[in-house]
């Protein structure tokens, strides 16, 4: 099942690597929100050489993504996965970072509090 998702990236999560049968993978999991009226947040996952385009995305970015949708058994429970096979980026952040704290503005100290023995 081949499905399509447009909306800002919300967040980027660590990748995670590992070494199988095939040789070495590269697995990396981003969420979007999408810009509905009610807007919802989904996760999706890119592998090796989609992950390493993931791995570029910031926080702001527009994406349009082409996912499939699997999913599979274990132990009587079910797991889906939404895994990308095609993406693109609509616009980037302008920002450096969209959470990145604005450094801190230097003030003149104020004079010490005058001693005037009120006892309010």
């Amino acid at each position: 099942m081949a499905l399509e998702i447009t909306g800002k990236v919300f967040t980027v999560l660590p990748s995670q690597n590992g070494q199988g049968q095939k040789g070495p993978w590269v697995k990396q999991n981003f969420v979007i929100e999408t810009g509905d009226q009610y807007p919802k947040k989904v996760c999706l996952m890119a592998w090796n050489d989609k992950a390493e385009l993931v791995s570029r995305l910031k926080e702001g970015d527009e994406v349009k993504v082409s996912f499939d949708l699997e999913s599979r058994e274990f132990n009587g429970k079910w797991y889906t996965d939404a895994k990308v096979w095609k993406m693109e980026v609509l616009s980037q952040n302008s920002s450096a970072s969209a959470h990145e704290p604005s450094p801190p503005v230097l003030t003149e100290e104020a004079p010490p509090p005058v001693n005037d023995d009120l006892p309010f």
